[in-house]
């Protein structure tokens, strides 16, 4: 984190309503600043979603290379992507925070500005949350989501055999990303790798897409947080089903192949094993979702396996928290 300037206080200088006042400031809402915040009345015939995820310095992210708003904009979509892979639709956020008393105001403020801009793609806000001091800059969002009408909610347990296996989003770049990050630093990544860049820094879906395909007849959905092979086959595991890929679907990009030969690695380890993308992965026996492509198929499976063009996948490892 780079040093306050000197008319840059810290948070241990304004003290906790001080921090709050700087967040509220830079992320406004009009339910945000009682002990609780009370949320518009459910559309009849909805049900609640709540999803939570935290984000640790130097374990999800690195203030070495990500900005402040990045922060914040990552740590929303790693909780509005558990909300949009249910079907349903994100309305809010809860933000707990922790933070070294070193640790500018401006800082802060820019995860709060990260925060609003990437709620305000989806139409919700940051109603509330928590601060105290600690050791590491810790984020948890608590995210809050509407789930409309009577059809059921997208689960892992509902992938049927011979429904399509499709994706919604890029596959692997987050991972190039932080290997191009890791390798030169912010500054002196090659200007054409920034799209690789942001999807690490600052990931990105598009809003609504978990409800269409939902509304279009998908029956289950996860979203690619810890690598495609890993994600696929816990939905796998909760199904009792296989899953086979198809390579040509999800071959590496050209500019992931541009930037595994610059760094001397196969892209496929960033394709099959690298997370983080929040790509949204659903079933479906229907057509192809809008916004959606398809990657594979379900299949019957004795074993529960993940396999691409039939073989084991070249690798099958992913994140892993412990």
């Amino acid at each position: 984190m780079n040093p306050p300037p000197e008319t840059d206080p810290t948070v241990g200088e304004v003290g906790e309503r001080g921090v709050i006042e700087a967040i509220v400031a830079a992320a406004p809402s009009t339910r945000n600043g009682d002990d609780a915040a009370v949320l518009l009345n459910a559309a009849p015939n909805s049900r609640a979603v709540v999803a939570t995820d935290m984000l640790i310095e130097g374990r999800h992210f690195s203030t070495t290379w990500s900005t402040a708003e990045e922060v914040g904009a990552k740590a929303i979509t790693a909780n509005f992507a558990d909300i949009e892979a249910m079907g349903a639709r994100p309305i809010a956020a809860l933000l707990a925070l922790s933070a070294p008393e070193s640790t500018p105001v401006s800082f802060l403020r820019g995860v709060a500005a990260g925060i609003a801009a990437r709620t305000g793609e989806y139409s919700a806000e940051l109603v509330g949350g928590d601060v105290t001091g600690g050791d590491t800059l810790i984020l948890s969002v608590t995210a809050i989501g509407s789930l409309g009408g009577n059809r059921p909610a997208l689960t892992l347990d509902a992938a049927r055999h011979g429904q399509q296996v499709v994706a919604h989003g890029n596959i692997g770049w987050s991972a190039a990303g932080f290997a191009l990050l890791n390798h030169f630093g912010r500054a002196d990544v090659p200007e054409r790798f920034a799209d690789l860049v942001t999807a690490h820094c600052a990931p990105t879906l598009t809003p609504g897409r978990g409800v269409v395909a939902r509304a279009t007849g998908a029956t289950s959905m996860t979203d690619n947080s810890d690598g495609l092979v890993v994600d696929l086959r816990t939905l796998a595991h909760r199904s009792g089903v296989g899953v086979d890929i198809d390579s040509a679907a999800i071959a590496p990009a050209a500019l992931l192949c541009e930037a595994a030969e610059l760094l001397s690695v196969d892209p496929w380890t960033w394709v099959l094993t690298g997370g983080e993308d929040h790509t949204l992965l659903a079933t479906t026996a229907g057509d192809t979702p809008s916004g959606f492509r398809t990657i594979g198929q379900v299949t019957r499976s004795d074993t529960v396996t993940v396999t691409v063009d039939g073989e084991a996948p070249a690798y099958d490892t992913g994140w892993v928290s412990f």
